[in-house]
């Protein structure tokens, strides 16, 4: 079709052609331009809105005020109050734009992987099946907690029912324990690619990597599900006001006036049980490559294998190191400022779904040549 393009263009017409000698990176450089651009937007408005903001009359945020207070005080019984990040509200519209840019780079990045393997015939293999997997729970994850906060931060819609709450916080953690299966079955898939090569096909198909999602997912749906069906059944205080941006567990459960005590043991059992199994597994399966890696005699065969697995490790820091990082400080950390804890889970669920798809693009060469070969077909 170039060439098509280029003999039959008439007198009125021009050819753009992009970056030329970049023309296989041309989807990964629309990235940071289409990045630039939604920030760009982005600040101007704001800057439009609040030299707006000051011309207002002082009767016009006197109303303000008051429709504020009736949202709070006029909130029934079924409903619950996000409020966003507390000490940071003034600055609500500017933390928007990383979370912002934010998502839509983990959208674009995912949607891109998902699109490419699905059209590559090629690419249609155990390992990069189990990419899409973990594309879905990166596209899932975002996509439950950042439209509710720009709502809040954008327009002040700081109410939810306690049925949203709850399924808010059920999807969350199911597509969570959903990711670390992925991440064990990833571990798995190296481990054998690596150890048994010869048994590869047989022992890990298409079909059998469709059953372990599968698999995951119910595992993640009966392991999780009891959380939300035991509060639902307690009662919640009458000051319903969660400082966070989602319904965040620790802050659900604090709105109970009950006994909690089946569901904080519950809890606790099962993120050993989860984490504990998931991370073991993990190990052994890494402990495993590293042992056959040193039975290898050539130093080029040792840093062919170790290359197989670095993408996978990328992964795993990027999603376990932050998540014990945000755990550890809600935990030891009671000197810092709240707004602190509550950026740290946010960024949690928002920077490993965007930086998984970059990392597999840039290390793995089959599927970095793949979307280039895409890229200028279309």
């Amino acid at each position: 079709m170039a060439p098509f393009n280029f003999t039959h263009s008439d007198a009125s017409t021009f050819i753009l052609m992009g970056i030329p000698g970049l023309e296989a990176a041309h989807i990964w450089i629309s990235i940071p331009f289409f990045t630039f651009y939604i920030i760009s937007l982005l600040g101007n408005v704001t800057l439009l809105s609040v030299v707006g903001t000051f011309n207002i009359s002082e009767s016009y945020r006197c109303i303000n005020r008051h429709m504020a207070a009736f949202n709070f005080t006029n909130s029934d019984a079924s409903t619950f109050i996000l409020t966003g990040i507390p000490g940071l509200e003034a600055a609500h519209i500017w933390i928007s734009i990383p979370f912002f840019t934010f998502y839509i780079l983990s959208l674009l990045g995912n949607f891109t992987l998902l699109s490419v393997v699905g059209k590559e015939q090629t690419l249609q293999k155990p390992m990069y099946l189990l990419l899409c997997i973990l594309a879905l729970t990166d596209i899932a994850t975002p996509t439950f907690v950042v439209p509710k906060a720009l709502g809040i931060f954008w327009f002040n819609l700081k109410g939810i029912t306690v049925a949203g709450c709850l399924s808010q916080m059920f999807f969350l953690h199911t597509v969570s324990v959903m990711h670390s299966a992925t991440l064990m079955t990833m571990a798995f898939d190296r481990y054998v690619a690596i150890c048994n090569p010869l048994r590869y096909a047989t022992i890990l198909s298409n079909a059998q990597i469709a059953k372990l999602g599968l698999v995951g997912l119910i595992r993640a749906v009966l392991f999780i599900l009891p959380l939300p069906l035991l509060l639902s059944q307690q009662p919640f205080c009458a000051n319903r006001i969660i400082l966070h941006t989602q319904c965040e567990y620790i802050a659900v459960v604090k709105m109970v006036c009950g006994d909690i005590t089946v569901i904080k043991i519950y809890s606790l059992v099962l993120m050993f049980v989860i984490n504990g199994f998931d991370l073991t597994l993990i190990a052994l399966s890494y402990s495993l490559i590293i042992r056959a890696v040193l039975r290898i005699s050539s130093k080029k065969g040792h840093q062919k294998a170790l290359n197989t697995c670095t993408t996978h490790i990328s992964v795993m820091l990027t999603y376990y190191i932050p998540g014990l990082f945000s755990i550890l400080t809600h935990h030891f950390g009671q000197g810092i400022a709240p707004y602190v804890h509550i950026i740290l889970a946010d960024l949690y669920l928002l920077i490993p779904p965007m930086l998984n798809p970059i990392i597999y693009g840039v290390k793995t060469k089959e599927l970095r040549d793949k979307v280039g070969k895409y890229t200028c077909r279309r």
